[in-house]
């Protein structure tokens, strides 16, 4: 990345899927621990760049999507779930958010 940019950067739709209670340490894919230590080494590289001016999490909450490989269930990106728990991740967010 350009270290003196001349326009800002905003970064959308990071993140990564967890199925809400799969708890495991040290972390593994899915698990929530991993949805947390994802999110905050993201945040940690935005950081660490004056013109990174904005993030936006994919996602607010899980949602439904097609039958596929990929997926189980839906996406499960969400830092709440799809019945708007919240998931380890969104005190993640909360605490971020307050501090900046």
């Amino acid at each position: 990345m350009n270290t003196e940019p001349n326009k800002p950067f905003l970064f959308t739709e990071y993140g990564a899927d967890t199925d809400a209670g799969a708890h495991k340490l040290p972390s593994v894919q899915w698990s929530e621990e991993y949805q947390c230590e994802y999110l905050t080494m993201q945040h940690e590289v935005f950081d660490m760049f004056e013109a990174v001016v904005g993030e936006q999490v994919w996602n607010l909450c899980d949602f439904q999507t097609g039958e596929g490989i990929m997926r189980v269930d839906g996406n499960k990106k969400g830092v709440f779930t799809r019945d708007r728990q919240p998931k380890a991740a969104a005190y993640v967010l909360r605490e971020r958010w307050e501090t900046k």
